[in-house]
């Protein structure tokens, strides 16, 4: 057996039995989302009718329990240490905000030219950079929780900042240059910064004071040996349970057209690899180690579907094809992502093989 093999099989050794079966419980959540939307009569509406100023509750719930356990885990005195690498940043910013949105566009009209409805769909949520399930993904591939919760900041910033006007770019300036179809983006500030305020800003600042106060209680070994074990599951299950409220609200749809989703999965399917792949190879070439490699390929592979879906509700309608595609987005996201994470893990053994090779030749 190769070593990066048995690498592989001692991380994944070291996971729980929850991380480890992750896939299935994955699937299965998928599953009973689908089957509760099906099988009973008026859930997704339901679903839909509780919310707040049109955030989901139940989703909102889920993501925000998701959330709190791995950013109770960051280590904030070391953030110093992330703002000054430069590198990182600097290809974070690249992938996301120039190469994300324009390689979704590219896909979303070479691979959708008749399904203007999907194709814009698409593009939306190609422009919704990633802040919530990021986090999870990239501490269940052992990559920098640090890290990771400076660049779900700064794509937060570029947010509510940025959406708005790559929507009006990419949707109405960049066809119209290339003699295309155009369209429109009806979307606020506001709902954009309160998108982030929500499934960033309340988990960030409950997981902030919680390792603040409880380190100022009992001590840092108090609090990463006994504390973050017993909270740790919780994003799991919030993951779960996210998952199983997402596929219950649109498992009518998801069910009844299988050919549009099909349609819909083939470019999400490629952006995912390219994006995932191109973050990896990026890290690696610039020398950032695998931890921060890690990071920053699923930051730029991760996308905000709730943004994008709240965006395509509110501007196309429930029942709206651009609304489908959205909810396609997390359809084809979690299942991928999951198994980039095994994919990640795999590779972490040839950064070590690499790194130990470094440290002997110095050493000699």
């Amino acid at each position: 057996m190769s070593a990066p093999t048995d690498a592989h099989s001692t991380v994944v050794a070291k996971l729980s039995t929850l991380d480890r079966l992750l896939p299935l419980w994955i699937g299965v959540a998928m599953v009973a989302g689908l089957l509760l939307g099906r099988m009973i009569p008026g859930l997704g509406e339901a679903l839909s009718a509780v919310e707040l100023d049109g955030i989901s509750l139940p989703i909102a719930i889920g993501l925000l329990v998701m959330m709190y356990p791995v950013l109770a885990k960051v280590r904030y005195d070391r953030l110093d240490t992330v703002t000054g690498d430069r590198r990182l940043l600097v290809s974070s910013l690249f992938l996301n905000w120039i190469l994300g949105p324009a390689l979704m566009f590219t896909l979303a009209w070479l691979l959708l030219p008749d399904l203007p409805e999907y194709r814009t769909g698409l593009i939306i949520v190609g422009l919704a950079r990633c802040i919530a399930m990021v986090i999870i993904w990239n501490d269940l591939a052992c990559g920098d929780r640090e890290a990771a919760a400076v660049l779900v900041a700064i794509n937060s910033v570029f947010q509510v900042v940025m959406f708005a006007v790559l929507g009006w770019f990419y949707l109405s300036v960049l066809p119209g240059w290339l003699g295309l179809e155009q369209t429109t983006i009806d979307t606020s500030v506001w709902q954009i910064a309160k998108s982030v305020l929500i499934f960033l800003g309340i988990p960030l600042l409950a997981g902030y004071l919680t390792r603040r106060f409880g380190e100022k209680a009992k001590g840092r070994e108090w609090y990463e040996s006994r504390f973050l074990p017993r909270i740790g599951p919780w994003a799991l299950y919030g993951l779960l349970f996210t998952i199983v409220i997402l596929f219950a609200l649109q498992g009518d749809q998801i069910i009844s057209r299988p050919w549009d989703v099909a349609r819909i999965a083939l470019p999400l399917l490629a952006y995912f690899a390219i994006m995932w792949g191109g973050g990896f190879l990026v890290g690696t070439a610039i020398g950032l180690g695998y931890e921060r490699t890690t990071t920053l390929a699923f930051t730029a592979a991760g996308n905000n579907f709730e943004l994008a879906i709240a965006v395509a509700i509110a501007t196309y309608g429930a029942t709206s094809g651009q609304a489908l595609a959205g909810v396609v987005g997390p359809l084809i996201e979690v299942p991928v992502l999951v198994a980039l994470v095994y994919v990640s893990l795999a590779l972490r053994g040839r950064f070590a093989r690499r790194r130990a090779a470094a440290m002997i030749e110095e050493r000699s």
